[in-house]
């Protein structure tokens, strides 16, 4: 759908719930087959991951992750029509709007769960804090322009590309509250480095860029995710924040693991990486 106008143009005017739906539906039915070796990467990945499930409950799982991936990308093109109470339901939602009522700049970290677009685009309507993203565009330029204007219309500033560091910290250090939105499990020669999954990995890409910038700035991290509970209906789980001047690195990675981590284990039908790392290979 990112590389047709057309669908994205379709998938806008049809009501928020029948385009996630139908988008689903193609996902699951005609794009799973055409990607087949995904499927099968996705496949050895959930039975590494959850152990504890039976064939049978890993194969309805796939499927129900190819919807969800489908119903993301429908979901896209009516984001400003989900950021509402009807379709995002805060756990504890008076203890998380006072974290984001609070004082100093805030780095908010998540995963690739339920609808990180969504997420972004929530967590923006919630505050007044001033907000950037941090984004890699896709290779096909015609899905990076389709994406970008879409992001654009409920994200508000993102960055990416050379000079996202200096843009970064300057919007961190300068701006009263500033919040910054990284997802730190990026995909990196069929890899993922974050989470561990109990693996021995030092903190790498966006976890260390992370880790590096709270110091620099003194900001709190805000580890939160979204979980798809149905159709385009999802619930907001976060965990307190973590303070780097009471925490050190190590303490902060092992929290943000156990949290996000489990996270993408308990909703692996949701997570997009499942497809686009291998976790037989070694990662050294």
């Amino acid at each position: 759908m990112l590389s047709s106008p057309f669908l994205f143009w379709l998938m806008r005017h049809l009501p928020a719930a029948w385009a996630s739906w139908l988008s689903g539906w193609l996902s699951a039915h005609v794009a799973r087959r055409r990607m087949k070796l995904r499927d099968a990467r996705a496949r050895a990945n959930l039975a590494l991951l959850r152990p504890d499930l039976g064939q049978a409950e890993r194969e309805a799982m796939l499927t129900r992750r190819w919807f969800n991936i489908g119903r993301t990308i429908g979901e896209l093109a009516n984001i400003d029509r989900l950021v509402n109470d009807d379709h995002v339901m805060v756990e504890d939602k008076a203890g998380y709007q006072a974290v984001l009522d609070g004082p100093g700049p805030m780095i908010s970290l998540t995963v690739h769960t339920g609808n990180w677009d969504l997420l972004a685009a929530y967590i923006k309507a919630s505050t007044d804090r001033p907000g950037l993203g941090i984004y890699d565009a896709p290779q096909n330029p015609a899905q990076a322009a389709l994406l970008k204007r879409a992001r654009q219309s409920y994200m508000g500033e993102a960055i990416g590309g050379e000079g996202a560091a200096r843009g970064v910290m300057k919007h961190l250090a300068q701006k009263d509250r500033a919040t910054l939105y990284i997802l730190l499990d990026e995909r990196r020669d069929f890899q993922v480095w974050f989470p561990t999954f109990g693996r021995d990995l030092p903190p790498s890409g966006n976890l260390s860029v992370a880790l590096r910038l709270g110091r620099k700035v003194g900001a709190r991290f805000l580890p939160f995710y979204l979980a798809r509970t149905s159709g385009p209906h999802f619930a907001l789980r976060w965990h307190p924040p973590l303070d780097p001047r009471e925490m050190d690195d190590a303490q902060i990675v092992a929290a943000l693991d156990a949290f996000l981590g489990q996270a993408c284990i308990d909703h692996a039908d949701q997570w997009l990486a499942l497809h686009d790392m291998d976790l037989t290979r070694p990662t050294s």
